[in-house]
C-alpha cells in the first residue's frame, strides 16, 4: 500500500511538472511574441551636408557651375542608419524542438508510472480476492464442523428418546417399580411414569432445537460453498487475464530482437 501511494504521488508530481513546463513555455513564447510584434523603427540620423570648396568651378564658356549636395544626403543617411534587429528562426525552432522533446519524455514517464500503478492495483485486488477465498473456505469448514456436531447431538437425543419411550411401556414401568419395595405400587408406577414423560418432553424439545439448528447450518454451508466456488472462478479468470497481459507485453520485445543466423 505504501508503494502504491508513493507511485501515485510520483505520477501527480510528474503531471504537475509537465503542466508547469507547458505553461512556462507558453508564457515565454507570448512574451517573445509581444516583444517582436512591433519592430523598432530606425532612428533618423541627421548628417550635415558636405560644404563645397570655396572655389567656384567655371565652364569653358566662362559660366559659373552650381554644385548641389542634396542628392548625397539620402545616401549618407541610409549608410549611417543601423540595420533593424531580426530574430533568428533557427533559435526558435531549436527551442520548440527541445520543449516538445521534454513534453514527450514527461508524458512517457507518466504513462509508464500509470501502467505500473495499474498493475500493482490489479495485484492488490488479486491478493484481496485470495484472502476472501481463504476466509470463505475457513468459514465453510467451521460450518461443516458445527453441522457434524449437531448431527451427532441429534443422534444421541433420538437414541435417548427411544429409550424413554421403551421405558414408558406399562410392563417396563411395572418391572421397575417392583424393586422399590413399597406398599403403594400404584403411586410408584405413577411417579415413574410422570418422571419418564417429563424427561421425554425435555428431550423432544431439545431435539426440535437441534433440528432447526441443523436446517440453518445446512443453508449456511450451501451458501458458503457457493461463495467459495464463485471466488475460485473469479480468481481463475483474473489470473488468466493477468497472464495474457504479461504475455502481450513481453511479445513485442521478443519479436524486435534480431534472429541469430
Amino acid at each position: 500500500m505504501q508503494i502504491r501511494s508513493r507511485l501515485f504521488s510520483l505520477v501527480i508530481m510528474v503531471s504537475l511538472a509537465l503542466t508547469f513546463t507547458v505553461v512556462g513555455s507558453a508564457q515565454t513564447k507570448k512574451k517573445r511574441s509581444r516583444r517582436t510584434s512591433k519592430p523598432a523603427a530606425p532612428k533618423p540620423v541627421i548628417t550635415n551636408p558636405t560644404i563645397a570648396a570655396p572655389t567656384t568651378p567655371t565652364s569653358g564658356a566662362g559660366d559659373v557651375k552650381i554644385i548641389s549636395t542634396a542628392e548625397q544626403t539620402p545616401e549618407t543617411e541610409s549608410a549611417d542608419a543601423p540595420a533593424p534587429k531580426t530574430k533568428s528562426t533557427s533559435t526558435t525552432t531549436s527551442e520548440q524542438e527541445s520543449m516538445q522533446q521534454t513534453i514527450t519524455t514527461l508524458s512517457n514517464q507518466v504513462n509508464r508510472l500509470s501502467d505500473k500503478l495499474s498493475s500493482m492495483q490489479e495485484d492488490d485486488r488479486y491478493m484481496m480476492d485470495m484472502e476472501r477465498l481463504t476466509r470463505a473456505e475457513q468459514r465453510a469448514e467451521q460450518l461443516r464442523s458445527q453441522l457434524f456436531d449437531i448431527q451427532s447431538k441429534i443422534a444421541d437425543a433420538q437414541a435417548r428418546l427411544e429409550q424413554i419411550e421403551y421405558a414408558l411401556k406399562p410392563e417396563n414401568i411395572e418391572r421397575t417399580t417392583q424393586s422399590y419395595g413399597t406398599v403403594h405400587p400404584e403411586e410408584a408406577r405413577e411417579a415413574r411414569r410422570k418422571q419418564l414423560e417429563g424427561e421425554k418432553s425435555r428431550v423432544t424439545a431439545q431435539l426440535n432445537l437441534y433440528d432447526s439448528g441443523k436446517n440453518r447450518l445446512e443453508a449456511a454451508v450451501a451458501s458458503a460453498d457457493s461463495e467459495v466456488d464463485l471466488l475460485r472462478a473469479k480468481l481463475t479468470q483474473r489470473r488468466e487475464q493477468m497472464d495474457a497481459a504479461s504475455s502481450n507485453e513481453t511479445r513485442p520485445a521478443t519479436e524486435s530482437r534480431p534472429r541469430k543466423p
